[in-house]
């Protein structure tokens, strides 16, 4: 078989995608058939539409992947418009847990394929389909409209250990916080994580983790480790107990490699800690390890009715208890809160107030949330709760005085524009 030469890769390297762009980049040299692959780091539309020109001049294909959240999809959507005006002919696909709970609204609004679930074996299989003439729309783990606008999909891409591929992409230096855990037991009904990659944890192996934290230092690295996963304490457990000895063993052997000047980032962004995780064993092996002072623990609502609903698996005493422990040994407690939750009433948003006063009081910051009806959740279709002005009053009056912080304005914006979204999908006539 004659083989065209490998693709570009494109990337639409933004904020809140380049963890998920910096891995699939790897992968395609874990495999021989796209080793090589040349990578673009387009932080623009601009630079999207010169990286696919000077790929079309060399006489390459150039295949631009997208990978966004909801609340970032129009403005993609709208890049992308101008993109295919201003570099016709590349191949556009959408990753990440927006194309993946919403495959149709992602083609309809321009893209060729939506990357389904996991997208590392997806991308080596559609550049390997590429590279060998092969239809890329027929690959597991993509989804496409055909000829007559249908929507075809091959299911979710294939699911491997995280073993299989880098967290990051050392051949261009490009580092990023390490992934140590994917997929949650825990089913949040608001949270995305469980239903697209799955009710039950896949973690990083420590010789794995061991050979990444290696790499960052002999490249010259910031000498700080950070740790994407939904909850840090879960590390090594299959379920919902905690695993000390596991997530000891991960702190030791980064601490090992990055050495005593090193600084090490775990509990804290871009992960978190459940309350009842929050234990003065737990406490004890931070403090040993880990550099920083804060920890970001999930306490989501100070009512027991909408924990409840939502399936959180703690109840508000586990918050409380938390913030206790946390600071008798030495961390502020950042609490993340969740307003506006469907089924909501103005008493469960009373209760979640004094609880996060009582928090304050006790050495807490509160991270505020306000919901988002993010697709493929059970809430999808759900609309968020209005606030009271006295409520948001309070939260404004506490935000004034460092007490809380978050983007809880800019989301009830953004769930309000899901909103109209989803509205405008429905068939006439529907509810």
């Amino acid at each position: 078989m004659v083989q065209a030469a490998l693709p570009d890769l494109v990337l639409a390297y933004r904020r809140t995608g380049v963890v998920a762009l910096n891995v699939i980049s790897a992968a395609l040299d874990t495999d021989a058939r796209t080793q090589g692959a040349q990578v673009h780091f387009a932080r623009d539309a601009g630079a999207m539409v010169k990286a696919i020109l000077d790929a079309q001049a060399a006489g390459r294909t150039a295949v631009c992947a997208w990978s966004f959240y909801s609340t970032d999809f129009d403005d993609c959507a709208a890049d992308l418009q101008r993109v295919r005006r201003e570099a016709p002919g590349a191949i556009h696909v959408a990753g990440g847990v927006h194309a993946t709970a919403e495959p149709r609204a992602t083609l309809a609004a321009g893209f060729d394929l939506c990357a389904l679930g996991e997208g590392e074996t997806t991308i080596i299989e559609l550049f390997a389909a590429l590279r060998e003439g092969r239809d890329p729309r027929a690959l597991r783990g993509t989804a496409s409209l055909d000829e007559a606008g249908g929507f075809v999909s091959h299911g979710p891409g294939e699911r491997r250990p995280l073993d299989d591929f880098p967290a990051f992409n050392l051949r261009y230096q490009k580092c990023n916080a390490l992934e140590i855990t994917r997929g949650c037991v825990y089913a949040c009904s608001f949270c995305q994580t469980p239903y697209v990659f799955k009710a039950h944890f896949r973690h990083r192996s420590v010789g794995n983790v061991r050979e990444h934290v290696r790499a960052m230092r002999a490249m010259g690295g910031s000498g700080y480790v950070r740790f994407v996963t939904p909850t840090c304490l879960s590390y090594g457990s299959d379920d919902t107990s905690v695993n000390l000895a596991a997530v000891e063993a991960l702190l030791a052997a980064v601490r090992e490699e990055i050495g005593a000047s090193g600084k090490i980032y775990f509990g804290t962004f871009p992960s978190e800690i459940r309350p009842e995780h929050v234990t003065p064993a737990a406490m004890e092996i931070l403090r040993c390890y880990v550099d920083n002072r804060s920890l970001i623990i999930g306490g989501q609502s100070g009512s027991e009715r909408v924990l409840l609903a939502t399936r959180r698996g703690h109840d508000v005493a586990d918050v409380v208890r938390a913030v206790e422990v946390a600071v008798r040994f030495g961390f502020r407690p950042d609490v993340d809160f969740l307003f506006g939750t469907p089924g909501e009433t103005p008493d469960d948003r009373r209760a979640s107030l004094a609880l996060a006063e009582r928090l304050i009081g006790m050495g807490a910051r509160i991270h505020n949330h306000s919901f988002l009806p993010l697709p493929g959740t059970p809430l999808r279709d759900r609309e968020p709760e209005a606030l009271e002005p006295e409520i948001s009053g309070a939260m404004l009056s506490l935000a004034g005085t460092g007490a809380l912080y978050g983007q809880w304005q800019a989301q009830r914006i953004a769930a309000d524009r899901l909103v109209r979204a989803r509205r405008a999908q429905r068939p006439p006539g529907s509810s």
